[in-house]
C-alpha cells in the first residue's frame, strides 16, 4: 500500500539536529497514521553530513526516503521537488517541517486531524493557544509586523501567513499552479496558502507553540525577513479568476490512528 501522509523536510547544514528530529516525527507519524506515512528529506547538498546522515536513516528505517538535490537555491524550491516526489507516489496529505525542532513533532497529529475538515491546515503561533518562545523582541516585532502587513497587502483573514509548519491535501497542490509559483522563504509560504485561498479551499489554522533552534546555524535574519515582505506586493499580479476555476473536488479524509 502506497504511503498517504508525506511529510516534507527540507535540510541545509542540519546534521546536529537531523537523527533526532526524524526519529521524533516517525514515531508520532505511526502513531497518529500508523503503516501509511513516510518523511522525505530533501537535502541540498549540505557540506556538514547531513545527506549522509539522511541516507543512513534511510537505510534503518523503511519510512524514510532521501532527495538529494545538487545545489542550494532556495526554500521554496526544494519543497517543491518534494512535492513532486511525493504526488508522483500518491501521497494524499503533504506535510511542511522544519528540521531543527522549532516545529515540535507533538503537533503532527493536530494538524493531520484538521485536514478532516479543511484543504490547507496552518500550523499558526497567531491564533489562541499558539505562541514562540526563545525569541528576542526585535524578531517578534519584525514576524508580527511582516504578518500582518502580508495579510493587509493580500486582503486575507490569515493569522500565521509566514508559518512554515503546514498540512496540504494533494488536491491543493494540483490546483494552484505550482509551476507558476517563483518565491522563496518567507513569501513561499505566503504565496501557497494565498494561492490556496484564491482557488477557493477551506483554510484553518490550529494552534502551535514555534521554538527557536537550540543547536545548529538559523537561515533566518532580519534583513532577509525584511527584504522578503518587499516581495510580497507582487503576489497581487496571481490570477485569482483562472484559479477559481482550477479546484478540485476534495478526496476523502484522512484516518488518524
Amino acid at each position: 500500500m502506497s504511503a498517504r501522509v508525506w511529510l516534507i523536510m527540507p535540510t541545509y547544514n542540519e546534521a546536529v539536529n537531523l537523527d533526532a528530529i526524524v526519529r521524533a516525527a516517525d514515531a508520532e507519524l505511526e502513531r497518529v497514521v500508523p503503516g501509511e506515512h513516510r518523511i522525505l528529506v530533501v537535502d541540498d547538498n549540505s557540506p556538514d553530513g547531513t545527506g549522509e546522515i539522511a541516507d543512513s536513516l534511510a537505510a534503518e528505517l523503511g519510512t524514510v526516503e532521501v532527495l538529494h538535490r545538487q545545489t542550494k537555491d532556495g526554500l521554496g524550491q526544494a519543497y517543491l521537488a518534494g512535492f513532486a516526489r511525493a504526488l508522483a507516489a500518491g501521497a494524499q496529505l503533504l506535510i511542511e517541517m522544519d528540521a531543527d525542532f522549532s516545529h515540535d513533532p507533538r503537533y503532527l497529529g493536530p494538524l493531520i486531524g484538521a485536514a478532516a475538515d479543511a484543504d490547507l491546515v496552518l500550523g499558526s503561533r497567531y491564533v489562541a493557544g499558539g505562541g514562540v518562545r526563545n525569541w528576542g523582541l526585535v524578531r517578534r516585532l519584525i514576524s508580527r509586523g511582516g504578518g500582518l502587513y502580508a495579510r493587509l497587502i493580500l486582503g486575507v483573514a490569515v493569522n500565521d501567513l509566514t508559518g512554515g509548519f503546514k498540512c496540504i491535501r494533494r488536491e491543493v497542490l494540483e490546483s494552484i499552479e505550482l509551476e507558476r509559483v517563483r518565491a522563496e522563504g518567507y513569501v513561499f509560504q505566503i504565496e501557497v496558502t494565498y494561492r490556496a485561498i484564491l482557488a477557493g479551499f477551506r483554510v484553518r489554522e490550529v494552534p502551535i507553540v514555534f521554538t527557536d533552534r537550540t543547536a545548529g546555524a538559523s537561515k533566518m535574519s532580519s534583513r532577509i525577513a525584511l527584504e522578503a515582505m518587499l516581495l510580497v506586493p507582487r503576489l497581487r499580479r496571481i490570477d485569482r479568476h483562472r484559479l477559481a476555476g482550477r479546484r478540485q473536488p476534495p478526496g476523502p479524509p484522512p484516518e488518524t490512528g
